[in-house]
């Protein structure tokens, strides 16, 4: 069973608040008038001590955790060369609307995805996981994929061709999108520039990435369903093999690398 750090914030929150709160209720006037009745300074138990003094913090932490901010580490390479094994990310927590921590149920509604928008979500096919991808379709949206070709309503999304990835040959990630002789193209989604990374010789063997429409993705993206895809298009499993994601699994929006292990250069990076 996965460690849900947010259901411990909650329970830590609720169990030092209602110790606090007991204590204060009854029992903290009766230690007083005992403590200067015998003229001794006023000392509170330990349980109660430390009720009094992380309350508040872990009550901030729970807050700007839940509504605010959401720190995130990437696990994968299928968001290269956005982002890379050994960034860590924080996520915008109400961009898309203010959520119950645990329950994950909307209170305010503030916004929705756009297109071009990196996206973390808790996907229904993996319960327990946080991943992160881009969004490619909308609601209503025409999806089309046919190997390296994305359609969206029709038109093809642009992507415009750089040149071979060049990366680390000593990590792992880079060494295998060398080794597949991955292309770098700047994709444009309605304004959105990043840059994709593409492996025809992985797209074209048996085991590439299936084409759209496909069993779980129907022609047109379902109401309140969002087609999502990986920047590093031929080592990303996301909507081509699963389905597109429901809004109710949204987190957030990832908007900045905080700290990274693969290179200091992508300390303070704005994700586009």
């Amino acid at each position: 069973m996965a460690f849900d750090f947010a259901l411990t914030l909650l329970v830590l929150t609720v169990l030092f608040g209602l110790v606090w709160a007991f204590d204060r209720a009854f029992l903290y006037r009766k230690r007083k008038l005992r403590a200067e009745a015998a003229g001794e300074p006023l000392r509170d138990p330990w349980p109660v001590d430390w009720a009094r003094s992380l309350f508040p913090v872990v009550l901030l932490v729970l807050v700007l955790r839940s509504f605010v901010a959401e720190p995130f580490r990437i696990p994968s390479g299928s968001m290269m060369p956005t982002l890379k094994v050994g960034d860590f990310i924080l996520v915008n927590k109400f961009t898309y609307g203010l959520r119950l921590p645990v329950f994950h149920t909307k209170i305010v509604k503030l916004g929705e995805p756009k297109r071009g928008d990196v996206v973390v979500f808790r996907p229904p096919w993996a319960p327990g996981q946080d991943w992160i991808k881009r969004v490619v379709g909308l609601p209503g949206d025409k999806v089309v994929v046919n190997g390296e070709k994305v359609y969206v309503n029709g038109k093809l999304v642009p992507a415009r061709p750089i040149g071979p990835y060049a990366g680390d040959v000593n990590d792992p990630e880079d060494a295998y999108v060398m080794r597949y002789n991955g292309q770098v193209l700047d994709e444009n989604l309605d304004g959105v520039h990043h840059k994709v990374i593409e492996m025809p010789i992985l797209n074209q063997s048996p085991a590439g990435a299936p084409d759209v429409p496909n069993a779980l993705n129907p022609q047109i993206v379902p109401k309140h369903c969002y087609f999502v895809m990986g920047d590093n298009r031929d080592n990303s499993e996301d909507s081509r093999y699963h389905g597109c994601v429901p809004e109710k699994d949204l987190v957030g929006k990832a908007f900045f690398i905080w700290m990274s292990l693969h290179s200091y250069h992508r300390i303070g990076t704005v994700i586009h």
